[in-house]
């Protein structure tokens, strides 16, 4: 497993460095909600950013001629997209205006994704669903497209009015949760929900007096995504309710620097699948099933390291398919809930590291778990 650069830089007494180098850790690892994965000439871009060789504006510019001069590349879209969030991000928590209004969010949304999305700083005006792993693949309850405005405008009057004082660090932990929860599960935007929330959410919080200066979004970005899914949905006849206390746990850590264990796994809805909370690729085979000692074998050269995301979706495809069924890449997505880029993405890392093969004789794209 590859050494996290930026650890040293979030410890550092020096402010600006330790300001810096949290503000990039956390843009970089707020990616994996998205199971995105920045480039090393960002890594190394935001390097010499957090040690004073170059501004966050010579970063931006020497990113954007990076991908002028290699424009066309395959699989360049979603790490371009990763990189260039990564630094927009960055830029965004290092900076300190702010103002708690529906249209800062918007902003947010738009400074972030510019460029990449058409509808950067729009509301959608469709209604959603997203297959949810945590959820076995059932989806949240989104906001109507129809009420976007009004919802978003109502939940930002209620903060607004609430009052704070005179109430333990618990209750204001608690109210602060079911905020973010609800603010998130509106969705008002096609995509880039869950990053734009966590920038606006992480910039509150400093208005309230909170040093949120650590690794802890960095770490868990995707489990605060899934602990925001789970305070949003229901299924009463099997006796799930929705709840905050999985994105309690993840604030506790975050405000008030406590040691709770914050496992994926221990949200999802079904005890079926097993998820390993390493984010190495090794420890994927080696659980994929314990009994398939051939699989760890084939991945032990493997040291690249994979999000707890796309683990997750490995553990479910072969929870699927096992070694007795064959699939293709509209069964990956549907499995997964991905779309077809990333679906092949997962293909051709399982191929590459000799954890599926291709079958012949029965069509075009068929794979099998050996």
């Amino acid at each position: 497993m590859h050494r996290d650069p930026f650890k040293d830089y979030i410890k550092q007494s020096e402010p600006s460095i330790r300001e810096k180098g949290y503000a990039w850790h956390t843009a970089i690892g707020l990616q994996s909600v998205d199971g995105l994965r920045p480039s090393k000439y960002l890594i190394d871009t935001a390097i010499k950013n957090i040690e004073g060789e170059i501004s966050i504006e010579d970063a931006q510019e020497l990113l954007n001629t990076y991908y002028e001069q290699s424009s066309g590349k395959d699989g360049q879209n979603r790490t371009e997209e990763a990189d260039k969030v990564s630094l927009r991000i960055a830029k965004l928590l290092s900076e300190k205006a702010f103002s708690f209004t529906p249209n800062e969010y918007i902003s947010i949304h738009k400074k972030l994704f510019t460029g990449i999305y058409r509808h950067a700083g729009s509301l959608r005006d469709y209604n959603i669903t997203k297959k949810e792993w945590v959820l076995d693949g059932a989806t949240v309850l989104y906001g109507s497209a129809s009420e976007l405005r009004t919802t978003l405008e109502y939940d930002f009057s209620e903060e607004k009015k609430f009052n704070y004082k005179g109430l333990s660090m618990d209750e204001i932990i608690r109210h602060l949760a079911i905020f973010v929860s609800r603010l998130w599960q509106i969705h008002v935007f096609g995509e880039g929900n869950t990053r734009t929330t966590a920038v606006f959410f992480i910039k509150y919080l400093k208005t309230l007096g909170f040093d949120v200066t650590n690794d802890i979004f960095a770490e868990n970005a995707w489990y605060f995504r899934n602990a925001l899914v789970r305070a949003n949905y229901n299924d009463l006849k099997n006796d799930i309710h929705e709840t905050t206390e999985y994105l309690e746990l993840f604030l506790k850590n975050l405000l008030l620097d406590e040691k709770n264990e914050l496992h994926n796994r221990s949200m999802h809805v079904s005890s079926k699948l097993y998820v390993k909370e390493e984010v190495n690729i090794y420890d994927v085979k080696a659980n994929i099933e314990t009994s398939k000692a051939n699989i760890q074998k084939k991945l032990s050269n493997i040291d690249d390291e994979i999000f707890d995301k796309t683990i997750a979706h490995i553990m479910a495809l072969y929870d699927k398919y096992g070694t007795s069924e064959m699939f293709n890449r509209k069964d990956v997505e549907t499995v997964t809930g991905l779309k077809a880029t990333r679906a092949y993405e997962i293909i051709k890392l399982l191929l590459d590291n000799g954890i599926i093969r291709l079958v012949k004789g029965h069509g075009k794209g068929k794979y099998s778990f050996k």
